[in-house]
């Protein structure tokens, strides 16, 4: 019996070491220098306020083709480099692009990642430096798993078209998908330590983490994508996305792919749809 303790003991020791390490991954700010690809393109760097209290860093690439521009938002722990390759094939598309690195990521201040709760705010503040860039054209948006919860945390916008890539519906199954993926069947324990942790060092309820509760509002054209191999994201939880949203919408499951970047996986057959969303959408 005592050795039966013993080992709950241990575990519950190791469960809560684990999700400690993990929450600590989670949220600590990842700021450094951003280096920018090599490139020819008409590229002006710029810093703007964020009423999430940061100053963020941005890339802005102008299109003399005055068709639209739409706003790349990064996952996290990267940063506005990551979508580099997507703003090359929006300006040859004929778009104009803007960058930013949210809170705490890359070159912008900010003491801690909040999984889209200050995050949402710096949505707003590139939407709106777009919108003073590019009076009267048309506005997009692309998130990537932490970019497009940003941006659903942040509905609604007055926005054109909407594609939102690997992007959790709430906080708890994103934490329990991310856990399990690792530690199989034995990460519900740690996973519910870790989301124990997350509201008192986050400061607010992780209630608020659920892009889903937003999709519902949004009154535009949305594209709801993610990798069908996807364990951090389901396929399952993506469906469930795209039913909440209202139409004009579309799904893509990308077959075979995994919690990846989807462009770069399946370049062509990205472009064919996304670019095609867009220009379907984004017209004057």
């Amino acid at each position: 019996m005592k050795k039966y303790f013993l080992w709950i003991l241990v575990a519950l020791f190791m469960a809560l070491l684990v999700s400690w390490i993990v929450a600590d991954r989670l949220i600590s700010p990842v700021r450094g220098e951003v280096l920018l690809p090599e490139n020819n393109l008409p590229i002006t760097s710029f810093t703007i306020e964020s009423q999430s209290g940061a100053l963020l860093s941005g890339w802005h690439v102008d299109h003399k083709i005055k068709k639209g521009v739409v706003v790349l938002f990064h996952g996290i722990r990267a940063t506005k480099a990551s979508m580099f390759k997507r703003a090359q094939l929006l300006y040859d598309s004929g778009f104009s692009v803007v960058l930013v690195d949210f809170q705490a990521h890359g070159e912008s201040t900010g003491d801690r990642i909040t999984v889209g709760y200050l995050e949402k705010y710096d949505v707003l503040a590139s939407i709106d430096y777009a919108k003073r860039h590019h009076l009267g054209e048309p506005v997009g948006v692309i998130g990537v798993s932490l970019g497009g919860a940003s941006t659903l945390l942040a509905s609604p916008q007055d926005i054109d078209a909407l594609v939102i890539e690997s992007v959790y519906p709430d906080i708890s199954r994103a934490v329990h998908n991310r856990v399990k993926a690792r530690l199989g069947f034995l990460s519900w324990l740690p996973a519910e330590i870790l989301l124990a942790q997350l509201e008192p060092r986050l400061g607010f309820s992780i209630s608020e983490l659920s892009p889903i509760e937003k999709i519902g509002s949004l009154r535009f054209p949305i594209f709801v994508i993610s990798g069908n191999d996807d364990a951090h994201t389901t396929a399952e939880e993506t469906r469930e996305m795209y039913q909440r949203a209202n139409e004009p919408k579309q799904l893509w499951l990308a077959k075979g792919v995994a919690h990846k970047d989807i462009y770069s996986e399946m370049p062509r057959l990205y472009r064919d749809k996304v670019i095609g969303f867009l220009v379907d959408h984004m017209k004057k």
